[in-house]
């Protein structure tokens, strides 16, 4: 009688012990971020109260995903999706969407958060032609490349993970407080280490830069593609030389996802440097988070201007 009372006692405990790890397996909020610098900044306010699926990686075009199967599997059991917005992600993101038939994460819902809403958008077009190439309606979507932006959509992140997960509120705000901490002093560390770079002229790849450049002060002479979204051709690299004889840059710039072959080519032959920049988390070893990302952006930015090599 005491062994059967003694098991049923063990028995009892057992599965409250397994209803408690559930419970605490299903609170977690489970994200869905399209692109890396979402997914690090969701770590960082969300913490272990949040699993994070990333979509993509730092070597991909975040323009052309596919819209696989298992990225709607993951779709369909997000409880919150962060993305870009400003139509980055408009050739699989909806596609994703639809398909995944999750009605917490559709458009308008708490679990669907466009990064680029909550800012100032640049590069907004005053009317969209197909002749003026994969230009976006909305505005310039590549606001991760300044830091000012992510310490907006931190904010924004913070209140829906609040409304998602009220049971973790305050554990968010604690953590959201001690990154806007760090975040801050970081920022005034690289405005200050950025200085020499102000008025640097430079040539980009592709125009995904309007962002750092206002925030750092550069000036984008020209891009490599003749229109946004097609690849350099050779003509168009032989104008760039031939102007770069009359108006001379000092770097060119492309980010890790881009095949650097025709910055390297044109860098040759106008004796200027090429620098690949990470562009997001993971777009280079030192790029391994947030902090990262804009230590190293700076970092080969202000080398690459000094002659250095990286």
């Amino acid at each position: 009688m005491i062994t059967y009372i003694r098991l049923l006692a063990l028995t009892s405990l057992f599965s409250i012990t397994i209803l408690g790890f559930s419970a605490s397996a299903n609170a977690d909020v489970r994200i869905f971020a399209c692109e890396p610098e979402w997914a690090a900044l969701a770590t960082e306010i969300g913490g272990g109260d949040v699993s994070i699926y990333t979509a993509t990686h730092a070597l991909q075009d975040p323009h052309h995903i596919q819209a696989r199967p298992s990225l709607i599997a993951r779709m369909r059991r997000a409880d919150l999706v962060i993305a870009t917005g400003a139509q980055l992600e408009i050739g699989w993101l909806p596609v994703l969407l639809r398909q995944s038939a999750n009605p917490a994460v559709q458009p308008g819902k708490a679990g669907n958060l466009a990064a680029a809403d909550y800012v100032s958008k640049m590069d907004v077009p005053s009317h969209v032609d197909r002749a003026l190439g994969d230009i976006h309606p909305g505005g310039n979507p590549h606001i991760q490349t300044d830091p000012r932006n992510i310490a907006i959509v931190a904010g924004v992140l913070l209140r829906r993970l609040q409304q998602i997960d009220p049971s973790h509120a305050n554990d968010y705000l604690a953590r959201y407080n001690d990154f806007m901490q760090r975040w801050n002093t970081a920022l005034q560390r690289w405005q200050q280490q950025a200085i020499p770079l102000h008025g640097l002229h430079i040539l980009v790849y592709h125009k995904g830069w309007s962002y750092m450049m206002r925030w750092l002060g550069i000036i984008e002479s020209d891009a490599l593609e003749p229109v946004p979204g097609v690849p350099p051709t050779t003509s168009h690299l032989a104008s760039l030389l031939a102007k770069l004889k009359q108006q001379p840059v000092s770097i060119i710039i492309y980010a890790a996802y881009q095949d650097s072959r025709a910055a390297e080519w044109l860098a040759g032959r106008a004796n200027i440097k090429a620098v690949k920049l990470p562009f997001t988390v993971g777009g280079t070893d030192e790029a391994s988070d947030l902090f990262g990302l804009y230590d190293d952006t700076i970092h080969r930015l202000l080398a690459a201007s000094q002659g250095q090599s990286q």
